[in-house]
């Protein structure tokens, strides 16, 4: 089952953390991974720890903000690897950090940050990716979303969760409109990662019915199952991947 074998994957962000377990996921699957990143030396290491595995990957680095390197990213992977079968829009942290601040104390260029990134990254990559997936008769868009576009959250992330579930409703609408064509639409909303340690994640860990942080690796396994053949009838849906958290 999960077999992806012939497909063509490429994920944003898959430079580290959780990119790049849904990356090593899509190879272990079957799939030959084009590894985005912001930052090319990244997502060379991921490529390496995919070809260590035995699997088939390359690098694209490019910023998932700029519709046209975006472009040219695609162009890049089609020419390295094939037409993009499998898009994961993973990127979501920005490259100025993530600090947490309440929104009343927040300035427009603040809010750009994590709306070019997580609106607009996602806009630009799904819609480079779309039309191609339609002519080819299947495709899988899957994009990574949070909890915090799920719920309300006493952790000062309002910019970051308002970015995240406009990504959601995109999924939505456009899994409506390119479902006839053979490509299915969604999106997963992740909890808590393992990226937050120490004691704050020791504490985040303790109130998660599975009493742990999520990993690259539980999200990569999400993603593949919405990769593959056996979820053709799975569209338009947001998967809580979170530990048993309950909005």
């Amino acid at each position: 089952m999960f077999d992806l074998t012939g497909r063509i994957a490429l994920v944003t962000g898959a430079g580290q953390g959780v990119g790049a377990g849904i990356a090593l996921a899509l190879a272990g699957g079957g799939a030959a991974v084009a590894v985005n990143d912001l930052h090319q030396a990244r997502a060379v290491t991921t490529v390496g720890s995919i070809a260590a595995a035995g699997g088939r990957a390359a690098a694209v680095p490019f910023d998932v903000s700029d519709h046209d390197a975006v472009t040219a990213g695609f162009e890049e992977a089609a020419r390295l690897l094939g037409p993009v079968d499998i898009l994961v829009n993973n990127a979501g942290i920005p490259a100025a950090g993530f600090p947490q601040i309440p929104f009343k104390d927040t300035e427009p260029a603040f809010w750009r940050r994590f709306v070019d990134l997580n609106l607009y990254g996602m806009f630009n990559c799904t819609h480079v990716a779309v039309g191609s997936m339609c002519e080819r008769g299947w495709g899988r868009i899957i994009t990574i979303s949070s909890e915090a576009a799920r719920m309300g959250l006493d952790i000062n992330v309002a910019i970051y969760g308002a970015s995240k579930a406009g990504a959601i409703g995109l999924t939505r609408h456009l899994a409506v409109e390119v479902a006839p064509a053979g490509v299915t639409v969604n999106a997963i909303s992740l909890g808590t990662m393992e990226n937050v340690g120490g004691r704050w994640g020791d504490r985040i860990a303790a109130g998660i019915p599975r009493r742990r942080l999520g990993t690259g690796a539980d999200a990569g396994a999400a993603v593949t199952f919405l990769a593959s053949d056996e979820a053709d009838w799975v569209t338009g849906q947001v998967l809580p991947v979170n530990g048993g958290s309950r909005a």
